[in-house]
């Protein structure tokens, strides 16, 4: 498969209008890039884990309208962050407070702001280590609070800046701690 490519555009290291346009003429493509412009493609996931993610997504959008505080994005929502690479978590949630000090322009594109809150739910129990070096950079750009769900091991890694990474079971609830007062999530049931 050949993916279309503007000829004016250099290969090597796309600008951000670049990438954005890039990823506009290859719509059936997840695409991702880290803080070297090295590209990723990212399969679509199976029914079931699509399934997973739209009630992970539904959840915290129903917590988001009962407190009008941020915007929530899902698995197609991308994020220029501060270390120069394009992320797009399963779930992310944005302050209000960031979310505007973002411009109009940079918010119809990839907006250059990184999520208060990301959430990425593993499809099988191979891709968890790499979810895992996923995280650390997501903290490392300012991500507040993280989550890496993990239904193959029935449990949810929670991340935090100045903090180990919590194991949290499925039979526990979750909390959005500080960052996300009163959202409250029981995997067990959003897991089946």
């Amino acid at each position: 498969m050949i993916l279309p490519i503007n000829p004016t555009i250099n290969r090597d290291q796309f600008t951000d209008n670049e990438f954005y346009e890039f990823c506009l003429a290859n719509p059936d493509f997840r695409i991702e890039r880290d803080k070297h412009g090295q590209i990723y493609f990212e399969i679509p996931t199976g029914t079931k884990t699509s399934f997973r993610n739209a009630d992970l997504v539904a959840d915290v959008v129903i917590w988001n309208r009962q407190t009008r505080s941020g915007r929530v994005s899902e698995s197609n929502g991308g994020y220029k962050l501060p270390d120069g690479s394009t992320r797009a978590p399963d779930v992310a949630w944005v302050s209000n407070e960031r979310w505007n000090a973002a411009t109009a322009e940079e918010q119809d594109k990839f907006a250059q702001i990184c999520p208060d809150f990301v959430l990425e739910l593993a499809s099988d129990k191979y891709e968890v280590d790499w979810l895992r070096k996923k995280m650390k950079k997501y903290l490392h750009n300012g991500v507040r609070l993280g989550w890496i769900v993990d239904p193959s091991a029935q449990q949810t890694i929670v991340y935090r800046p100045d903090h180990e990474p919590l194991t949290v079971p499925f039979a526990e609830a979750l909390t959005g701690y500080e960052v996300m007062s009163g959202l409250v999530l029981q995997m067990s049931e959003l897991m089946e």
